[in-house]
């Protein structure tokens, strides 16, 4: 590493890291955490053993904060069931150093290798759903708004072969011109292998906007963006709110949003997301065979699997695929409904993160609750940790009022179960 990028920068709204290596066990300082006004609750946390039942330690705490876009800007890309960018800043800080490799295999929109990066470290990304390497790779390697301005200008956007009618529902025909003229020169440029980090942007902000609640997306009113409902549902919607699609300019909201995310990249973050952005790998696999990645090579796992029946992955992206030109039934994304299959699947997954961790290194696992709380998937998940030769260290338990997100979808406080954040912490020996 460079001597003008040993200085890494810190997530934003977060206590100072503990860097030194004679820091206190986590443990430890978990239990004396109060950055946030609250003493820390210890807990036991049951689970089923060949021969019983064994207990983890578990501590309850607000251990990093619940305001909204107190991240780097560069997270903020919408995708549906995604953690905050503190929670693997919270171990990533505190279980890293500068330069090791850390890794999620249900990376989703990225949120984990994006902040590895950010603080220095090399990311490691896999996901089933091909959109997550699409939406995570470009913030690695980020270009300049001028950039992104002079793209925009080189494209025909008057030249668009493909108008479905029936996407009229979300969109003016002349918006609809611009995205389809869009699609069309990125997938000619990926199928002539031309494709470079200012397309790549370009794409994953369009992917971003295609249809939102507000001005700022290119569809008229429908739900968050992080969903796509059917044209059949969006018709009902249309028509419950007497609207019809306004016209958007493509390039005016692509520019818009580029202007919003590039906001945090300085000359000294850039220099750093350039020190590990060629050393990432991101991959379009289960996270039971990642062969790409050699044997002891992880310092840390940051994951949030998917969990049971909660959420449709594929159709929220029906049409996010259809402008990336993929057939979404091509994409088998199966996610267990029944808790023994589910456990299966995460014990097999565990035998794959234990092979690809380095000894001491660890991996954080993110469960939540569902099922309205009924179902405490950490109780599940210990076994499968141990099943693959993983030793349980903690419990994690982050505890806080509702913010935007859960409120736009409807969701009361202490309901549902998804105000907490339940991550269970394992070595490998």
């Amino acid at each position: 590493m460079t001597s003008e990028t040993a200085e890494l920068p810190f997530s934003f709204g977060q206590p100072p890291p503990l860097q030194t290596p004679t820091r206190q066990p986590l443990a430890d300082e978990l239990g004396a955490f109060h950055a946030f006004g609250k003493a820390t609750r210890r807990i036991a946390v049951p689970y089923p053993t060949a021969t019983g039942t064994a207990e983890a330690p578990a501590f309850v705490n607000e251990f990093w904060t619940s305001k909204q876009r107190a991240a780097n800007r560069l997270h903020e890309i919408s995708y549906r069931a995604c953690f905050k960018p503190q929670l693997p800043c919270f171990f990533i800080e505190r279980l890293t150093q500068p330069g090791d490799v850390v890794y999620d295999p249900f990376m989703g929109r990225g949120t984990t290798p994006v902040e590895a990066a950010l603080l220095g470290r090399v990311p490691y990304g896999s996901d089933i759903n091909p959109l997550s390497a699409v939406l995570t790779r470009p913030r690695l390697q980020p270009p300049t708004l001028d950039q992104v301005a002079a793209r925009l200008a080189e494209i025909n956007f008057n030249f668009a072969p493909e108008c479905p009618e029936d996407l009229l529902t979300f969109y003016h025909p002349d918006t609809l011109k611009e995205i389809s003229a869009l699609k069309h020169y990125l997938l000619d440029r990926r199928s002539r292998k031309a494709l470079d980090p200012v397309d790549d942007w370009i794409c994953m902000l369009a992917l971003n906007r295609l249809t939102g609640h507000s001005p700022g997306f290119f569809s008229v009113y429908t739900l968050p963006p992080n969903q796509a409902v059917s044209i059949k549902s969006q018709q009902k919607i249309n028509a419950d709110r007497k609207q019809i699609p306004p016209r958007r300019k493509v390039t005016a909201l692509i520019l818009k949003k580029s202007r919003k995310l590039l906001g945090d990249c300085d000359s000294a973050l850039r220099a750093t997301l350039a020190t590990v952005a060629p050393r990432s790998l991101l991959l379009t696999r289960p996270a039971s065979g990642t062969p790409e990645i050699p044997d002891a090579s992880v310092s840390l796992v940051v994951t949030s699997p998917p969990f049971l029946d909660v959420v449709d992955y594929a159709g929220d992206n029906w049409l996010r695929c259809w402008f990336l030109g993929i057939n979404p039934k091509t994409i088998q994304i199966t996610v267990p409904k029944k808790l023994e299959a589910w456990q299966v699947t995460m014990t097999e997954v565990f035998h794959e993160l234990h092979r690809v961790l380095k000894p001491g290194g660890h991996v954080a696992f993110e469960v939540g609750e569902v099922r309205g709380g009924k179902v405490k998937l950490e109780e599940t998940v210990l076994p499968c940790g141990i099943a693959a030769g993983l030793q349980p260290v903690l419990v994690l338990i982050n505890d806080q009022k509702f913010t935007k997100t859960a409120n736009c979808w409807g969701v009361d406080n202490n309901f549902k179960g998804t105000n907490t954040n339940r991550i269970v912490l394992f070595r490998k020996r």
